[in-house]
């Protein structure tokens, strides 16, 4: 009794279906958590926007003499930009919590243990560099700026754009930055890297910090770059001193465990079995 034939392009579109409508699946998860997280920065921005003039005012603080505006439009959106940049510390919970949604159905309970702590210290990181950049460094930056020029009798007149340009680069420049010891944790604790390749890396990475202050700092002087590197180096030794503390040692042990266990069996595909 001969047998027919088999197609073996019969099973192709359940194959498929296998991996499009997960995939499928992912891509409206990102939509719907993006939607919410684009309505929640413009509710934000609506509602951060009727105090602008104040906090234009309050990042005037550094500078003695009134701000002026040269375009019929600079002064709506330098207010709109600080407006912006409020929204978005505001809305850090809602941005947190929508990225935690998404990633929480692929990690194990050990894991989300860890999660939480992480999203919380990452936001305080951002926001201890907002007001340090704030309280330190935009007042140093300024003063110098404006004593330069009126030493040689140059009256300052700064247009409220360009001022305003300048203090929100600084901002998040300095907001990112907070991350990098908590980055090099984190990466010690995956055994990506120890404590003692840092340190003899030490020399690299200040120049690293060097080469990244004249490309993001608003400014091309030296000594706007000195004050952008010199915290990134003492932010670079926390760091250090983060993952000599928590970091596994060259056989993997010591230190704290990974979240992930590294004696979890792996399914078909890269699969993680719970």
């Amino acid at each position: 009794m001969s047998r027919s034939p088999v197609n073996p392009a019969a099973g192709c579109p359940h194959i498929m279906a296998q991996f499009i409508n997960p995939l499928a699946a992912h891509i409206s998860t990102v939509k719907r958590r993006l939607i919410i997280i684009g309505a929640t920065l413009l509710a934000a921005l609506i509602a951060t926007f009727s105090f602008s003039a104040d906090m234009v005012a309050w990042l005037n603080r550094p500078f003695p003499n009134q701000l002026v505006f040269y375009g019929p439009t600079e002064a709506l959106f330098a207010s709109i930009k600080v407006s912006f940049l409020s929204a978005v510390i505001v809305s850090l919970p809602v941005i947190f919590y929508q990225f935690w949604k998404f990633v929480e159905p692929a990690l194990l309970q050990k894991e989300q243990r860890w999660a939480i702590p992480l999203f919380l210290l990452a936001g305080g990181l951002f926001i201890l560099g907002l007001v340090f950049c704030n309280l330190v460094i935009l007042p140093l930056v300024i003063d110098f700026f404006v004593s330069f020029g009126m030493d040689r009798d140059i009256t300052p007149q700064l247009s409220v754009g360009t001022y305003i340009d300048f203090n929100v680069k600084f901002l998040l420049i300095f907001g990112c930055a907070f991350e990098l010891p908590l980055a090099l944790t984190l990466l010690a604790v995956a055994g990506v890297l120890t404590a003692k390749q840092l340190a003899q890396y030490r020399k690299h990475a200040i120049m690293a910090a060097l080469i990244i202050s004249a490309i993001v700092t608003p400014d091309a002087t030296l000594f706007t770059m000195l004050l952008m590197a010199v915290p990134m180096m003492v932010l670079y030794e926390i760091g250090i001193l983060g993952a000599w503390m928590f970091g596994r040692g060259k056989d993997g042990n010591g230190g704290i465990d990974l979240p992930l266990d590294p004696d979890l069996p792996i399914g078909t595909a890269g699969t993680r079995m719970r």
